[in-house]
């Protein structure tokens, strides 16, 4: 019996997550498709947010944009009762500056932050491992928002039937004249 040499068996493999990622993308119609992992570890389906406006980000915790996480959480406050979630995703892509645990963050977040709207487990944004959400923010999702993840805290604001709407770049920050006008053109709808 012949052997197969460890790179065909990698690259056997490599291709199945990719086939499996893009069959998530073609069957994908909006957020509401995917289900993560909390950042306790507990599934929660995007479709739990079925009818909010939300602003989906990637963050870090030494980052120089990590500050944005005030302004995250006030506008999370301002407008949560109104239909509004910030859903917060750490990765670890850019500059390692996500290296803790799950527990790590969320206690860094609620600590120094104060942290109070959904954050999920630590993923991938960009790459080879990128999560299939990611994947479909940056690929599937709407051709104007389209590109790969550059650096912490971009963010995609989805509207209310999960559909993404518009992308802000991380120098743009949440409370920026532009990030707060386009939420509350959102919330009218």
């Amino acid at each position: 019996m012949r052997r197969t040499p460890r790179r065909n068996i990698r690259a056997s493999l490599l291709l199945g997550v990719t086939l499996t990622m893009a069959g998530s993308l073609l069957a994908a119609s909006s957020i509401y498709d995917f289900t993560l992992p909390s950042i306790d570890g507990k599934p929660l389906p995007l479709a739990s947010f079925k009818g909010k406006v939300v602003l989906v980000v990637n963050v870090a915790s030494q980052c120089a944009y990590t500050p944005q996480y005030t302004a995250l959480e006030s506008i999370y406050e301002k407008y949560k009762d109104r239909g509004f979630v910030i859903l917060g995703f750490p990765a670890n892509n850019f500059g390692e500056q996500e290296p803790g645990t799950n527990a790590e963050i969320k206690t860094f977040c609620s600590a120094k932050y104060n942290v109070t709207f959904p954050m999920f487990s630590k993923i991938s944004v960009e790459g080879r491992d990128q999560n299939a959400l990611y994947a479909y923010l940056t690929k599937a999702a709407n051709p104007s928002v389209a590109g790969d993840i550059q650096w912490n805290f971009t963010k995609f604001l989805v509207d209310r039937n999960g559909r993404v709407v518009r992308r802000f770049e991380p120098p743009v920050t949440p409370d920026s004249p532009q990030v707060m006008d386009s939420i509350e053109n959102r919330l009218k709808q």
